[in-house]
This record gives C-alpha cells, sequence and structure tokens, in this order.
C-alpha cells in the first residue's frame, strides 16, 4: 500500500509511470540455483514467477485506491496478466494507466536491473528510478565501511570501472548505450519517488557527463509529457 499511494502521488502529477517488479522476497534464483539439484535456468524461471505474484498484488493493491493498472508478463500467463506487447504498453501509459512489467526479460539469467534498462529503453521513458533498501550509492560497502560516504552523482563509466554494486553491468551497459539516466534511492523514504520526479535531489544520479552537469545546473523536473520507469524490489 505504501507502494501504491507513492505511485498514485507522481500519477496526479500527469507524469506516465510504468514499473518493473522484483521478486526477491518470495524467491531469488541465482541464491537458490544448486540446491537439491536445481540448475540456475529453472531456479530463474521460478524467480520470474515470484515476481509475476509481486505485479498481481501490487495491481489489486493501486486499483483499490483508485490507480488503473496493467501487468504485463514477458512470457504467457494469459488467465492472469497480458503478455508483454511493447505498443500495447504505450498506449496504456498514454490514456494514464500504471503498466507493470513482470517476469524480467523472460530469459534466464538476466535480473530484473537489466529488465528495467530494457523495457525503459522499449518505451522510450525519460529515467529510470531504482527504489532500494538503501539511500543511494556509496564510494564503500557502508556495512563493512563506517566512512563510506553517498555519492550524489556518479558517471556510467564509474559505476563500471570502480565496480559500485548498484545495478548488475548489464543494465549500467545498457542504460549508457541509450543514455537513460538512473536515480537510486531508498523506497522506505515516504515521498522519495515524487522527489526524484520534480527534480529534488534524492539519493544518486548515473548518467554521461552530459547528464551530470544538466543535474548540477538544474532541478530538471519532468513535465506532464514525460514518461518514467520505475524498477522497484
Amino acid at each position: 500500500m505504501a507502494i501504491a499511494r507513492e505511485v498514485a502521488s507522481v500519477t496526479k502529477l500527469g507524469v506516465e509511470v510504468a514499473i518493473v517488479v522484483g521478486g526477491g522476497n518470495i524467491f531469488r534464483g541465482a541464491s537458490w540455483a544448486g540446491c537439491s539439484g536445481l540448475d540456475r535456468s529453472s531456479a530463474d524461471y521460478i524467480g520470474m514467477m515470484a515476481t509475476v505474484m509481486n505485479a498481481i498484488f501490487l495491481q489489486a493493491t493501486m486499483e483499490s485506491i483508485g490507480i488503473p493498472t496493467r501487468v504485463q508478463t514477458a512470457f504467457r500467463i494469459s488467465e492472469v496478466a497480458e503478455p508483454y506487447i511493447r505498443r500495447r504498453a504505450i498506449r496504456h501509459l498514454e490514456k494514464g494507466r500504471v503498466v507493470i512489467f513482470a517476469a524480467g526479460t523472460g530469459n534466464p539469467f538476466f535480473t530484473t536491473d537489466t529488465a528495467a534498462a530494457l523495457r525503459c529503453a522499449e518505451i522510450n521513458a525519460e529515467v529510470v528510478l531504482k527504489a532500494t533498501n538503501v539511500d543511494g550509492v556509496y564510494d564503500a560497502n557502508p556495512k563493512h565501511n563506517p566512512n563510506a560516504r553517498i555519492l550524489e552523482t556518479v558517471s556510467y563509466n564509474e559505476v563500471i570501472s570502480r565496480d559500485l554494486s548498484v545495478m548488475d553491468m548489464t543494465a549500467v551497459t545498457l542504460c549508457q548505450e541509450n543514455n537513460i539516466p538512473v536515480v537510486v534511492f531508498n523506497l522506505q523514504n515516504t515521498g522519495n519517488i515524487a522527489k526524484a520526479i520534480v527534480g529534488e535531489k534524492v539519493g544518486t544520479f548515473i548518467g554521461c557527463t552530459r547528464n551530470l552537469e544538466y543535474r548540477e545546473s538544474t532541478e530538471g523536473s519532468l513535465d506532464q509529457e514525460d514518461k518514467i520507469l520505475v524498477s522497484e524490489w
């Protein structure tokens, strides 16, 4: 319900919102691969189905507070959700509906990070908002280094060269190639999604040099014609 309310506050600004959900709270494929004879591909498919469970739950919650929502899955489960069709997803967004993308990319060995970057590029979204359980990107692991400090801005190249564990490298590279900025922030802090949308500095901004200069020189708020993709897990 907290997530639904956060998204609802953004849709009221007239911004088109799509969401990629994870399934790690139910099943994380990479963690279970090799257990009881479970191979990595099968483990990842189970994880994808976990994301569908979360997507259906989130859809029901959002519609209970009046936000029209559609779930699209990367593989067919036609009894409970639509299959992913790019043009249909864009049409839903244009009609003011929130679209939840589930089942990752539909392929094993790819994370929901990569699914978020891929769907963002496909629907021509302006930015990926990665809602997570930390305040942003740190220069070191804050769990092991008490002196670790949060980075307000960082380039794609820095994320890759310094191996900053914020997104997997496939997702970072895909965002870099398509010039998609990423904002990493803590979902637990109420209002963070809306703050990111209106241009307030929240969490860590990841982009190319031009993006970073723009971030420093202006609030960079989105207008009502813009589209975002929220990646949450």
